[in-house]
């Protein structure tokens, strides 16, 4: 479970996210990660699931909403001051296991880190 302080909950903090973050896919799932230093170094890391119907049934999102929430809380240690994460599960993440979304995770997050950093790249807000 995502502690409260740590959860996006605005439809505003997901679209800000998706459209101005640095994205990165894996099989089963695509990362959007927007870096924003805090100005007071106070912000705790955010984060955020989209679930969609193509991911299958009522029972299939809400089984993957709960995996990949027991796998955010554990890399929550992971980011830093002010990022602010979504995780779109892809159809493929009905059939996957726990181990499977949360190598696919490290994966993806790693990634959207890395373009992230890229330089150049304009800063978020």
């Amino acid at each position: 479970m995502l502690p409260s302080q740590h959860r996006l909950r605005r439809s505003q903090d997901f679209d800000d996210v998706v459209r101005g973050g640095a994205r990165s896919g894996a099989r089963r799932l695509v990362v959007h990660l927007s870096t924003t230093p805090p100005d007071d170094g106070s912000a705790p890391p955010r984060a955020g699931l989209v679930v969609s119907k193509a991911v299958g049934g009522a029972v299939e999102r809400t089984l993957v909403k709960r995996r990949l929430r027991g796998l955010l809380a554990e890399r929550l240690g992971g980011l830093e001051q002010g990022d602010r994460v979504v995780v779109r599960a892809l159809p493929a993440a009905h059939r996957a296991t726990s181990a499977e979304l949360g190598s696919d995770l490290d994966a993806a997050l790693a990634g959207a880190r890395r373009r992230a950093n890229r330089p150049g790249r304009r800063s978020q807000r």
